[in-house]
């Protein structure tokens, strides 16, 4: 199990205001600012998103490469997908594949798709078999 991911991007302010709209729906509502001169020298200064007491998913100031990097976030249904997916158009994604089941991967593969503001690829995925009715 992955612990954190940290993406770089050119615009953090930006990108806050994007993932905060985005991620919302799928219950990824917590949000910590890392001063980086708390770390080691060096350290970057960090925008956290988190759910349930964990911070998983950072933002860093840098430079971004959109086609280096794909992230799929768990959605907790196929609404959440949905609402996921629409909250990404809205804050300015561009549509990478809308919401639909996957028949390629599994019939109850159901996601969405989008580029982010960098052009990093982003899922919505809801898989119903982990999941606990």
């Amino acid at each position: 199990m992955l612990d954190h991911v940290f993406l770089s991007v050119r615009d953090v302010a930006r990108s806050v205001v994007f993932y905060t709209a985005a991620l919302s729906p799928l219950g990824i509502v917590n949000r910590l600012d890392y001063d980086g001169r708390q770390g080691p020298p060096g350290h970057p200064d960090l925008k956290g998103f988190g759910a349930d007491g964990r911070m998983f998913f950072w933002l860093r100031e840098g430079r971004s490469d959109g086609s280096s990097t794909h992230v799929g976030f768990v959605a907790s249904s196929k609404d959440a997908v949905d609402a996921a997916y629409a909250a990404a158009m809205a804050a300015g994604a561009t549509d990478n594949g809308a919401p639909a089941a996957r028949l390629h991967y599994d019939p109850r593969y159901y996601a969405a798709n989008v580029l982010d503001l960098d052009g990093y690829s982003l899922e919505f995925v809801y898989k119903s078999w982990q999941h606990h009715a």
